[in-house]
Parts: structure tokens; C-alpha cells; sequence
């Protein structure tokens, strides 16, 4: 192989290298899925304390905000399906975190709400999720942090829709926009 072939040979995985840019580099959607990765760990970190599970807590907050809901409402908050929903509830009732029951007239709409215990958990668990976000949000002012969580609930709602699935966030706009008209 001559010197000039030699030269083309070894750069050429440079030139390759160089080409391919790392998936993130100009996707929303690879920072966004990074960001959430490294959010979900450090939370589920933190909830292992509590013995609980990165996604179970959603549906311990969800149920101190409302009080009782039945578990298609759960699901549509939670935006997931509701076998989904279901499981998740099975297993914190098992723990003592939740109880169902069955509509009195309608055995097939079942209503869940926490237990005591699942209260102080919330509590527990309102904590956590403050200081993470501190963490992750550190050198945010407001009209930033106001502006990111409302670009992420219309980013949320429009891939709700995409996938045909209730998108309730009437109130987290109304409240951003107050907040907004405050500043």
C-alpha cells in the first residue's frame, strides 16, 4: 500500500467520526429523553428509600392532589393505559399504600384513594421531588423554569394526542399563564 493510500486508510475513521455526530447534537428529543433518564434515576435513588419505584410515586401524588379517583381517571391523569394504571395500583395496595373498592350499583368502576400510610409517603415524597428539581433546575430563573415546563406540557399533550391518548393539563396551563400575568 503506498503512503498516500496509508494516509487515506487511517483517516478515514476520523472523517467517519467526524460525520457522524452524536444523536444528540441537534434533537430535542435525544436531550429531552437524557434529561429524563438522569431525572427518573436520581428520583427512583431517592424513592428506594421509601421502598417505592420510579413511576409509583406519579400515582401516590396524583391520588394526595385529587383524593379518590376512579382508575380510568387515574390512568388518563397519569396519561397511561389503564391495564398500567392497574398494576401499579396492585402492587401499592400490597403494600399498604392504597385500597380499593368497588362502586356501590357498579362493581366494574373500581375507586382508589391512599391510606394513611400512603398519605405520609406523599408527603415524603412532595420532599424528594422538590429537591431534585432544585438540583436539576439549579441556575433557572423563573420565567425559565415557567417557560421549560410549559414547552414539556405542550410537548406532552401533542404526543398524547398523537397517541390517542386524554390529555388533562387545562389546569397546569391556567395556572402558568396566572403566574406569567404576575411577573
Amino acid at each position: 500500500m503506498a503512503a498516500g493510500e496509508q494516509a487515506l486508510a487511517v483517516d478515514a475513521p476520523r472523517r467517519a467520526a467526524k460525520r457522524l455526530r452524536p444523536p444528540g447534537a441537534k434533537s430535542v428529543g435525544w436531550a429531552l429523553m437524557q434529561a429524563a433518564r438522569l431525572h427518573r434515576g436520581r428520583i427512583g435513588d431517592r424513592l428506594a428509600e421509601l421502598d417505592l419505584f420510579a413511576g409509583q410515586e406519579q400515582v401516590v401524588q396524583a391520588l394526595a392532589a385529587a383524593g379518590t379517583m376512579t382508575m380510568g381517571d387515574l390512568a388518563a391523569t397519569l396519561r397511561v393505559r389503564p391495564p398500567t394504571a392497574s398494576k401499579t395500583i396492585t402492587r401499592l395496595a400490597a403494600m399498604g399504600v392504597v385500597e380499593r373498592r368497588t362502586e356501590a350499583g357498579d362493581g366494574r368502576i373500581v375507586r382508589v384513594r391512599l391510606t394513611e400510610a400512603g398519605m405520609a409517603k406523599a408527603a415524603a415524597i412532595e420532599g424528594i421531588w422538590d429537591e431534585v428539581e432544585a438540583e436539576m433546575l439549579d441556575g433557572f430563573d423563573s420565567k425559565e423554569r415557567r417557560r421549560l415546563r410549559k414547552l414539556l406540557r405542550r410537548a406532552a399533550r401533542n404526543l398524547a394526542e398523537a397517541a390517542g391518548l386524554d390529555a388533562h393539563d387545562s389546569d397546569a396551563e391556567a395556572e402558568d399563564d396566572l403566574e406569567a400575568g404576575l411577573d
